[in-house]
């Protein structure tokens, strides 16, 4: 009987690891659809089949179709922040690397996929409260990455709407950034924002 229990546990787990690399490869794709072709083009079979499932195995992992996209784009902006904190292990003088990594988080296809999805909650009721909250929390979470990254005390008047006012910008770049390739302003822009930094966080 423990033999049987044993041959049960061994099977158990390479089943959970295939349900969690396709829940994995769902999130990935739901992501890139969304950034390619938009909400309307973005459907549970459309990113069942870029993910090389099927739409019932899209389906046992999210229900819905809010479900799998709120739930990509979190993901996503989770696997990112975690690239950007293993950027700079242990912080950096280098104000310009760092305000250049924040600015590059806004201007790929993560901040596109989720620029989708903020026009779609805009006219979906079922939606809104579901990327609201999303968008909330993955703000505060750049912050208190942005602000580690900086080494900068917000206890100091200021230090806190700074640090703010670079991710405003960092946004803002990006959504330039969607209709033509605005790299060569952006570089002079990353510079003068890392001087201001460097004057103001000392």
């Amino acid at each position: 009987m423990g033999g049987v229990t044993m041959v049960g546990a061994f099977d158990r787990a390479p089943k959970q690891d295939r349900s969690r690399a396709t829940r994995q490869r769902l999130l990935q794709a739901a992501v890139a659809c969304l950034a390619e072709h938009g909400w309307a083009g973005s459907t549970v079979s459309v990113v069942a089949e870029r993910a090389g499932v099927s739409r019932g195995a899209a389906q046992h992992h999210f229900r819905t179709r809010e479900d799998l996209f709120t739930a990509a784009v979190e993901y996503v902006a989770e696997e990112r922040s975690l690239a950007l904190r293993a950027l700079f292990p242990e912080g950096t003088p280098d104000r310009r690397a760092v305000v250049a990594a924040v600015v590059d988080l806004y201007t790929g296809p993560l901040f596109r996929a989720a620029l989708h999805l903020w026009v779609a909650a805009s006219n979906e009721d079922q939606l809104r409260p579901r990327v609201t909250e999303l968008e909330g929390h993955v703000g505060r979470e750049t912050h208190r990455i942005a602000v580690y990254l900086l080494r900068a005390d917000e206890t100091v008047p200021g230090v806190r709407e700074t640090v703010q006012g670079l991710l405003d910008m960092a946004r803002g770049l990006g959504l330039a950034n969607l209709l033509t390739d605005d790299t060569g302003r952006r570089d002079k822009v990353v510079a003068q924002w890392a001087a201001l930094l460097d004057e103001t966080l000392g």
